[in-house]
């Protein structure tokens, strides 16, 4: 007589508790912080240049020192994203003046990040960089429209400076920021925000794409908008800051320091 076959079964369901998820760290000094600030943003610097998000000496990104009142961390200027490590970044207070480093800094464009860093005492990092569909958006003047999932996360929650700014108008765009994480400046591109280094990385990588789909699709015909609804019941399980760290993490990886 034949033997039975036994159906395999599948192992146990592993409980919730015991999956791992990564989440952004704690720290207990200052000093800690600061140092996993620096290589965090030394990292996204690499990873905006290698995406190509950088055109000469023009793109900066800031980070607030954990500490020392009016003082952020920012590339130097005139060196490639891809080169930078921690110990490459520039302390410079509110005033454009280095407080530690050996190198100059782009004080005209500092002086965007430090007027928007006073404005919003709950922004960590400041990206202010160059790409393509950006500026091409900025080019005609428009927001970044619910046209996909992706964009909802700036739904009702990206400006437009609709007039040029030019270079002393650091306090007119740190205005038309307002309490938004990404603003557009007219014939000039992107500038986003976040909590962290990655978020704000996050929020001008996915501004970017969303321009460059909102643009190909206007190109293709008329667009159809999500609803208000709808845009705003996904800006709220996909518009955090958390969302945005989460959501930098894997592009993180190839870039990640390795001191």
């Amino acid at each position: 007589m034949a033997e039975r076959s036994v159906r395999a079964l599948a192992p146990e369901p592993v409980p919730v508790e015991r999956l791992g998820f990564e989440m952004p760290p704690v720290f207990a000094t200052a000093e800690e912080e600061r140092a996993h600030r620096k290589d965090r943003l030394a990292a996204v610097l690499r990873l905006l240049g290698r995406l190509g998000y950088e055109d000469g000496v023009g793109g900066h990104v800031s980070a607030r020192d954990p500490e020392f009142e009016d003082c952020y961390w920012v590339n130097p200027f005139g060196r490639a994203f891809g080169a930078l490590g921690p110990e490459d970044l520039l302390l410079v207070d509110g005033e454009g003046r280095v407080r530690q480093g050996e190198r100059r800094v782009n004080q005209l464009a500092f002086a965007v990040h430090a007027a928007v860093h006073r404005a919003r005492p709950d922004v960590v990092a400041v990206v202010r960089t160059q790409a393509p569909y950006g500026r091409a958006l900025a080019a005609l003047g428009e927001l970044l429209a619910p046209v996909t999932q992706e964009a909802c996360a700036f739904y009702e929650d990206n400006a437009l400076l609709d007039e040029y700014a030019g270079a002393g108008d650091a306090g007119r765009i740190a205005v038309a920021l307002g309490p938004y994480k990404a603003l557009v400046l007219r014939n000039q591109g992107l500038l986003t925000v976040g909590d962290s280094a990655e978020a704000a990385a996050w929020w001008f990588i996915a501004a970017e794409r969303a321009a460059q789909v909102q643009l190909i699709a206007r190109a293709a015909g008329k667009t159809v908008l999500i609803s208000h609804h709808g845009a705003l019941a996904t800006r709220e399980r996909f518009g955090s800051d958390l969302a945005a760290w989460v959501n930098c993490q894997p592009l993180l990886e190839p870039v990640a320091s390795t001191s």
